[in-house]
């Protein structure tokens, strides 16, 4: 394997630091822009991929991770602990202008980066894999980022809540009643009526009710076994409805959702489309505002709670976006909130076709190279608004909030 100096230029999506030798761009993971360090390369086709070898001169945007797991077993949980939180910014600011010239095809400068007002213990949901080693005795936790298989212990997670850390150590110690599996993975998400456990894997768990027990602090569980539905098992008190689509970063999340709901106002809108709508926390509080509202959600648990609280005039509709977009246009402002792996092909083709265009489109994107692909399907919009939120501090993770109109006629 051969080394190479080289000069870290800047940080890519994923978090690894970007750099160039003989040619090829190199990414170097827990590298920070402006380092200079001996690397060694594996050479792809187009690509490297660098290890630091030796730290020739550190950046002045590096400090001294606060995690122990970060340090020693290689978390791949976060990607940059090791740099400073306002670079950490501005990287983002550079990932999402990077994608959108690069993918998308439009020239935009780095967007204004609203900073999180925690920087630890803001994460409201910890989801770890656990592992039977065949003695009874179960490891769980986090994967370091160079073994994606490997699993470690996890003592702690300084970006965590520590209400949610009290709960999976009750989940730890209530190993023996895990379901009958040798690999399960389980998240804990705090919500506003309590903690939520949901548990995935394994076929049969005859322990269910004596787990719960044993776990306290969880107000309810689900579990979905393998290759079936996941349902609720337990609870106590009242079950949380809409509760997969509460925000891991609680302050973050309320400026944001604030933020949109600011923007979608300001076209004074009598008719709205919120795709991806969840339980109706964006298409609620706009159809009181006395627009009509189209709220389109697959998951029917969700879309259901939206439709008991949406005024008359508005409706929820449970169903994919791509398959009733179409049907539920024409509208005066378009909200799109889609998973990680952005909106569908023919929700972008639909949209384009129009003739007559919404007035805007807002776009709210937890992965800038998604949005940048799903914005080069729609040259029929310009980009009028770009700002981003960083609702995930120490990982390389950005929310982006992008506004579009039409291009002029």
């Amino acid at each position: 394997m051969t080394t190479r100096d080289v000069t870290i230029d800047s940080i890519a999506a994923g978090g690894d630091g970007v750099a160039r030798a003989d040619g090829v761009v190199v990414f170097v993971p827990r590298s920070a822009p402006g380092d200079r360090a001996r690397v060694r390369l594996d050479v792809r086709k187009r690509f490297a991929h660098g290890e630091i070898d030796e730290l020739l001169e550190p950046s002045p945007a590096r400090v001294d991770p606060l995690c122990y797991h970060y340090r020693v077993d290689r978390c791949g949980g976060c990607q940059l602990q090791h740099i400073g939180y306002e670079s950490q910014l501005s990287a983002k600011q550079g990932i999402i202008r990077d994608a959108l010239r690069r993918i998308g095809k439009r020239e935009v400068e780095p967007p204004p980066i609203v900073p999180s007002s925690e920087e630890w213990r803001y994460r409201r949901k910890l989801t770890l894999a656990m592992r039977s080693d065949r003695r009874s005795d179960w490891i769980v936790g986090l994967h370091p980022y160079d073994d994606p298989v490997a699993v470690f212990q996890l003592a702690d997670c300084p970006i965590t809540d520590e209400r949610v850390l009290r709960v999976w150590r009750e989940v730890m110690e209530a190993a023996p009643h895990f379901p009958r599996a040798d690999e399960l993975r389980a998240s804990v998400q705090l919500l506003d009526g309590g903690a939520t456990i949901v548990m995935e894997g394994g076929n049969e768990w005859p322990q269910r009710t004596a787990f719960f027990e044993a776990v306290p602090g969880a107000t309810a569980l689900w579990w979905k076994p393998a290759h079936r539905a996941r349902t609720l098992v337990a609870q106590r008190g009242r079950a949380e409805a809409g509760a997969s689509f509460a925000q891991v970063n609680a302050g973050m999340g309320r400026m944001l959702h604030e933020f949109v709901l600011e923007r979608a106002r300001s076209y004074k809108p009598r008719r709205v489309i919120d795709g991806y709508a969840g339980s109706g926390a964006t298409a609620i509080p706009l159809a009181e505002s006395g627009a009509d509202v189209v709220a389109i959600e697959a998951d029917r648990d969700a879309s259901a709670f939206c439709a008991s609280r949406l005024p008359q005039g508005s409706r929820a509709l449970a169903a994919r976006v791509e398959d009733v977009l179409a049907e539920a246009l024409p509208a005066d402002v378009v909200l799109l909130n889609p998973p990680r792996t952005g909106v569908h092909e023919a929700v972008a083709a639909t949209l384009e076709a129009l003739e007559s265009k919404p007035r805007a489109i807002i776009y709210v994107s937890c992965d800038p190279a998604t949005l940048a692909r799903d914005l080069s399907r729609m040259p029929g919009y310009r980009i009028s608004g770009l700002r981003a939120f960083d609702m995930f501090p120490q990982t390389a993770h950005v929310e982006t909030v992008c506004e579009l109109e039409p291009e002029a006629a």
